[in-house]
């Protein structure tokens, strides 16, 4: 079933105008904002529902077909329904690349979804917010041997990390950038450390930009959102990224430079690029490029990667903890695998499960270290891809066994392995 139709804010050449609710406003009334249309059809080919399932449409692809299409200005709709949908620029060029939403789908379903569009100016709507991605750090102060003294926090679009900066300087609001669905929240250390922790989320809202302002260990403890729940030490934590070494995972640690940005951060998807530059490792030097997102109603964060100079692998991986048991599986020879842990290994000491699901193509091997669970990957021609995902117990609906979560996992599987079709 489709959810309830979303409140939206038309904003008109400048001049916003207060739109009614989708259920009060007319088929008319939409076309009359978006005169021009097309449909596209998109195919569930996977044998469950899927919810909340983002779907993407390279905006080359849909001008060739529709050369007066405005990313600037459109909207989606299905049926009476009008979908929250957004532009994205998925390579900092300045220029969207994809318009975004996300749709609800039963088994093998079939579904005609409608583009409008105005050939010119600029419709912006705001609909309600599930993803948020951001990076604050202190201004007005300075840095005293290293910790920054004074200040204030503020949002930024982009940081090239100081020199200055290392782990627990105080200057970065939680750290590093952090990113979220409704579902759950993530952050990296922005430091010598980069390794991903857990945000878990007991409510649906957006919750970061109120993290860690009131003090540096505040999220450490329950609060009515919720709290930090992974203990990442030097492990992989959930998701980062690092190389093999032969004995041992190692992160990215040693570089020339970092600079992260805040590449999306709209109401169904949001993304973090970071280039590092130089990162030294083994004797050898790498330029590396990384892209975390995230979709609304989704716990699976997608980490893009591309890297110079040929590395003879990457990895990462997930942190060991002694009350958490390891889940394996390998799936089809072109398909998709994970490696899971599950059990009370949060800091609140309650269920928590953790995956990474890699291409089982790109699989070298899989390790282990002291501090972490390890899957050895290969980059091909410079690139790599794989997910993330945690699955908290106190998430509203939230995952509560690991048979659950066994199930969770092989579902997720299922919808990677069996792409949308979609047809312009």
């Amino acid at each position: 079933m489709m959810r309830p139709t979303f409140w939206a804010t038309w904003m008109t050449l400048g001049v916003i105008s207060l739109g009614l609710s989708c259920a009060e406003k007319s088929a008319s009334e939409v076309e009359r904002f978006f005169p021009e249309s097309f449909d596209i059809s998109i195919e569930n080919t996977a044998s469950l529902a899927r919810v909340d399932q983002a779907v993407a449409l390279d905006i080359t692809g849909i001008q060739t077909k529709y050369p007066g299409f405005n990313s600037d200005a459109f909207a989606v709709v299905a049926g009476d329904h009008e979908l929250p949908s957004q532009a994205v620029d998925l390579n900092g060029d300045r220029q969207p690349d994809q318009i975004i939403f996300v749709a609800d789908f039963t088994a093998q379903e079939e579904k005609t979804v409608t583009v409008r569009y105005a050939s010119s100016g600029k419709i912006k709507r705001e609909y309600p917010k599930r993803t948020q991605a951001e990076l604050s750090h202190k201004v007005g102060g300075q840095f005293v041997d290293r910790k920054y003294e004074g200040g204030t926090f503020q949002n930024v679009s982009a940081l090239r990390v100081p020199a200055e900066h290392t782990d627990h300087s105080l200057f970065i609001r939680y750290e590093g950038p952090g990113w979220e669905s409704d579902k759950v929240g993530y952050r990296f250390y922005l430091d010598w450390r980069n390794a991903t922790d857990i945000f878990g989320k007991k409510v649906p809202k957006m919750v970061l930009q109120n993290v860690g302002l009131d003090g540096f260990d505040s999220y450490h403890e329950m609060s009515d959102w919720g709290m930090d729940i992974l203990k990442v030490g030097e492990s992989l934590g959930i998701g980062s990224l690092g190389m093999w070494d032969g004995e041992k995972a190692v992160r990215v640690a040693q570089t020339d430079s970092i600079t992260c940005t805040i590449a999306a951060n709209g109401p169904v998807y949001s993304q973090i690029r970071t280039q590092y530059d130089g990162w030294e490792i083994g004797g050898k030097q790498y330029d590396l490029t990384s892209n975390l997102s995230i979709t609304a109603g989704g716990r699976l964060t997608r980490h893009g990667i591309e890297i110079s100079g040929n590395p003879e692998n990457l990895c990462t991986g997930i942190v060991k903890h002694p009350d958490a048991k390891l889940l394996t599986k390998t799936g089809l020879e072109n398909g998709w695998s994970y490696l899971a842990t599950y059990g009370k290994q949060s800091l609140a000491e309650d269920n928590l499960g953790m995956a990474v699901l890699y291409r089982t193509p790109d699989l070298m091997e899989v390790q282990e270290d002291s501090q972490s669970h390890v899957v050895v990957l290969n980059p091909t021609g410079g690139k790599l891809t794989y997910y993330f995902l945690a699955a908290w117990e106190k998430e509203p609906g939230g995952i509560q066994n690991e048979a659950q979560f066994v199930q969770y996992l092989e579902n997720v599987v299922a919808e990677l392995n069996s792409p949308l079709k979609i047809r312009l």
